[in-house]
């Protein structure tokens, strides 16, 4: 009996900051077929490296995720302790945002064409930039990180 593979997305946190794609593919290659991993390591103001972490994508069957995670989770690996978990949903990919500025980004591709004026190109490509700085602007107000004081 076959099982089915699924799509996945796992956070690894805990990660020595000297930890590269492959070693981390090769780890969790393991349990099923890596597809893309991207390492993010936070730094304080001076660049010394503050925590290291991982996204994982992994085409990987439901007793083969159970596995990893049971296998893996909590153990120590390069002096870390590592810490495995579905990754959560992004904000952008939750309210829409991140499918509104590909469409805008899309929309400028698209709109360009090359038998037109340059000056035609340019006005459609800011309309374009226009749009995502206006989804742009919607998703850090959501955020708190703009505050607008209302005067009366």
């Amino acid at each position: 009996m076959e099982t089915e593979q699924v799509l996945k997305r796992l956070y690894v946190g805990g990660l020595a900051h000297e930890v590269s794609k492959a070693e981390l593919q090769e780890r969790f290659g393991k349990f099923g077929h890596v597809l893309d991993t991207e390492i993010i390591t936070r730094q304080d103001d001076q660049g010394t490296p503050l925590k290291t972490f991982a996204y994982i994508s992994v085409s990987i069957s439901d007793a083969d995720l159970r596995k990893c995670m049971s296998v893996l989770n909590e153990t120590k690996w390069k002096g870390g302790t590592l810490q495995i978990q579905l990754a959560k949903e992004s904000f952008l990919h939750r309210n829409g945002l991140l499918v509104n500025l590909a469409e805008s980004c899309l929309s400028c591709t698209l709109g360009v064409n090359r038998r037109r004026k340059t000056r035609q190109n340019i006005a459609i490509i800011l309309e374009s930039w226009s749009q995502t700085w206006h989804v742009l602007f919607l998703y850090l107000s959501s955020l708190g990180a703009w505050k607008r004081e209302v005067t009366a």
